[in-house]
């Protein structure tokens, strides 16, 4: 008969994913971008179309950039553009990663929560509410928030499961937090990250 498994774990690192969203109807992702600014790591979506909103997620894309202006740009495109409600939504999730990166937690929840507001099934939203809330180090939150990312079945779903795999080793779910990062790795096999966070737990037979 077969022994349960203990899962111990080492050193935690607090290193959510942030995701930048594209403003069509469709989101797909077209592209990765590794980011190390704050110990976390961005992935983009690519938005169609030109103008301010073209400008705020490039700047997120890029992570080079001067934070008021890049901020500004966001704000301007959701203040003096029309946009269509995918770009709007889009919008506020690119401003809130930007404000996310500068620690502006409050406001980058605020944009999130302005964008599930026009797309209630926005994964990426979720997924990057998820990460604020982590850097708040509101754990239970950030459940809440990613578990609803990957039901909504995210683009990103490495990094919807990296981030979970986050919240619950950090609300006391070890096994959980365990099988999360197995689970970004096998999405996203050969990740630095992932590897790194699966290389503090040790796997014993009780």
């Amino acid at each position: 008969m077969s022994q349960p498994l203990r899962f111990v774990s080492g050193q935690r690192y607090i290193e959510p994913i942030q995701r930048e969203v594209s403003g069509m109807l469709r989101i797909f992702l077209t592209g990765t971008v590794a980011m190390f600014a704050a110990a976390s790591a961005s992935a983009q979506v690519f938005v169609v179309g030109g103008g301010l909103a073209r400008d705020c997620y490039n700047e997120a894309q890029s992570g080079n950039y001067v934070y008021r202006i890049a901020e500004q740009t966001c704000s301007r495109a959701l203040r003096e553009e029309t946009l269509t409600r995918e770009n709007r939504a889009a919008t506020y999730v690119n401003r809130g990663v930007i404000r996310m990166r500068e620690g502006e937690y409050e406001q980058a929840l605020s944009d999130y929560a302005n964008a599930t507001s026009i797309l209630p099934d926005l994964g990426a939203a979720y997924l990057n509410e998820g990460a604020a809330h982590i850097y708040q180090r509101n754990f239970s939150d950030a459940l809440v928030s990613l578990n609803r990312a990957i039901e909504l079945n995210t683009n990103d779903m490495f990094a919807a499961y990296y981030n979970r795999a986050i919240a619950r080793e950090n609300t006391g779910d070890v096994p959980g937090a365990y099988y999360d990062f197995q689970r970004s790795l096998e999405l996203k096999p050969g990740w630095d990250l992932a590897q790194r966070q699966l290389s503090r737990f040790e796997v014993q037979q009780q």
